[in-house]
């Protein structure tokens, strides 16, 4: 039972790593990302590739993307990590490696969101 309990209470502490991740994602895929313009570009293309070419759309067929690349791309250096020690599982720091690294491509968003840049 005890060890139900630990495994519980870890997960529910993972959790808080999960929805920063999946914050700072969103934030890359919002129309304000330095990235949404570059990423309708190239996105365009494609999807009128397969017919879609409304552009609601494709605005937001640009935002799903851009998030689910920023996550990709920022959980490399985590895997990376995971890899270079040898763990089994995602761990509270390995986590933080990628919640750092989503933060680090996510901060030119914050700067133009704070009317920096």
């Amino acid at each position: 039972m005890s060890n139900d309990m630990d495994h519980r209470e870890q997960l529910l502490r993972q959790d808080g790593f999960f929805i920063g991740i999946a914050t700072l994602s969103l934030l890359n895929g919002m129309d304000f990302s330095i990235y949404f313009e570059p990423g309708v570009v190239m996105i365009r293309p494609l999807l009128f590739s397969f017919g879609i070419s409304s552009p609601v759309l494709v605005l937001y067929f640009t935002s799903l993307f851009l998030s689910i690349t920023s996550v990709i791309l920022a959980g490399v250096p985590a895997a990376l990590f995971e890899r270079a020690t040898g763990r089994k599982a995602s761990d509270a720091v390995s986590l933080s490696i990628w919640m750092g690294a989503l933060a680090i491509m996510t901060l030119p968003t914050f700067l133009k969101m704070l009317g920096f840049s």
